[in-house]
C-alpha cells in the first residue's frame, strides 16, 4: 500500500506538493523543476497559489520515475511528455522512443547478466578454494584424539 493510498484524501483527491513529495520520494524541488522543464506542466494551484496535485498527476509521476529507472535521458522524458499533451496523432513517436528505451534495458540487463556471471564464477572459486585449504588443514593436522 502506498502512503497516498493509506493517508485521508478529500474526495477531489488534491495533494500538497509535501504530500506528494513524501509519496514519490521526490523532493519539492525536484517536483518544482519537472514543472519548469515541462514534465509537470499543468499542476492546478490553490486559490492562495499553493500547487494542488491530483491523482492523474501521482499517475504520471509514477510513470516518470520508471522512466527515469529505465535511464532515459530527462530531455527524452521531456520530449515524450510534449508528445503525450499533442494528442493521440503522436502514438507512432510515442511507441517509438519507448521501443528505443526498451533495446537500451534489455542491452543493460545483457550486461548485467554477464556481470553477475563473472561474480558467480568468482565466488563459486572462493567457496571451492575455502573448502580445499580447511580440508589441506585437517590433514596437515594429522589424526586428532578422541
Amino acid at each position: 500500500m502506498t502512503v497516498m493510498e493509506t493517508r485521508t484524501a478529500p474526495a477531489e483527491g488534491h495533494y500538497t506538493i509535501s504530500e506528494v513529495a513524501a509519496a514519490t520520494g521526490l523532493t519539492a524541488h525536484t517536483l518544482r523543476w519537472y514543472e519548469r522543464i515541462g514534465l509537470m506542466p499543468h499542476i492546478d494551484r490553490s486559490h492562495t497559489g499553493q500547487r494542488r496535485y491530483r491523482d492523474r498527476d501521482l499517475r504520471w509521476l509514477t510513470l516518470l520515475g520508471k522512466l527515469r529507472r529505465t535511464g532515459m535521458p530527462v530531455a527524452d522524458m521531456v520530449r515524450y511528455a510534449e508528445l503525450v499533451r499533442a494528442g493521440d496523432h503522436t502514438f507512432a513517436e510515442r511507441q517509438d522512443l519507448l521501443e528505443q528505451t526498451r533495446r537500451d534495458v534489455r542491452a543493460r540487463i545483457a550486461e548485467l547478466q554477464d556481470t553477475l556471471a563473472v561474480l558467480d564464477h568468482k565466488i563459486g572459486s572462493y567457496a571451492v578454494a575455502r573448502t580445499e585449504a580447511a580440508v589441506s588443514a585437517d590433514v596437515a593436522a594429522g589424526p586428532r584424539a578422541t
